[in-house]
């Protein structure tokens, strides 16, 4: 997935919350093949989640913070 406003394809805080926003099945795979590949992602992917916590229609949000806190161990 190419990232709005991004011209490289690091993980950055943006890049993850546009995935996380926008991305398909093929993009959130990529992600977790990431974090499980660098676990410093978890603390960037907690970061761009919690805001979203408190509306529970935020629902990819709150599927990422459960991922991260169920597999950051």
């Amino acid at each position: 997935m190419q990232h709005r406003h991004l011209n490289h394809q690091q993980f950055t805080p943006a890049a993850i919350d546009d995935v996380i926003a926008r991305g398909r099945r093929g993009d959130w795979e990529a992600l977790r093949r990431a974090l499980r590949a660098d676990r410093s992602l978890v603390p960037k992917i907690r970061q761009i989640c919690q805001p979203r916590l408190t509306d529970p229609y935020a629902q990819r949000y709150h599927f990422w913070m459960h991922y991260v806190t169920e597999h950051s161990a």
